[in-house]
């Protein structure tokens, strides 16, 4: 899965997820993307689990790229534990997307088939996207 490698501050706050995307909104490397319409936060797993879809439907044939990376930490205290007592330990990371951000492309394989995979691999995201072409 993806995870920083190090990062200059363990534990962040949860900031703010409002207006649209200024950067990574149009296809640079494929020929198809998959496109945000809505804002959230994607975990790793689910950045992994499109990515899986993905893969099995290039066979070896096409080009996939993960536009995005999550490098914000979320963190957890553990069950049935008082308040206070400080912040929780780093529990997964999260990518932050906005409207407009392009997620994944695609390369390499006819159209059908990229259009039946981005399709599969938007269901696995739980944000609401749309498949883009050149």
């Amino acid at each position: 899965m993806l995870v920083p490698k190090r990062a200059k501050y363990r534990k962040q706050f949860r900031g703010k997820m409002t207006g649209i995307s200024d950067r990574g909104t149009t296809l640079e490397f494929g020929d198809f993307g998959l496109k945000a319409l809505e804002a959230g936060w994607l975990p790793t797993r689910r950045i992994e689990a499109a990515r899986r879809v993905l893969t099995r439907y290039t066979k070896k044939g096409g080009r996939i790229w993960i536009r995005i990376f999550p490098d914000k930490p979320i963190t957890k205290k553990p069950a049935e534990t008082r308040m206070g007592g400080g912040k929780g330990d780093v529990a997964d990371y999260v990518a932050v997307v906005r409207p407009g951000r392009v997620l994944f492309e695609m390369g390499g394989i006819p159209k059908k088939e990229s259009m039946e995979a981005l399709a599969l691999a938007a269901g696995k995201l739980g944000i609401k996207t749309r498949v883009i072409s050149k």
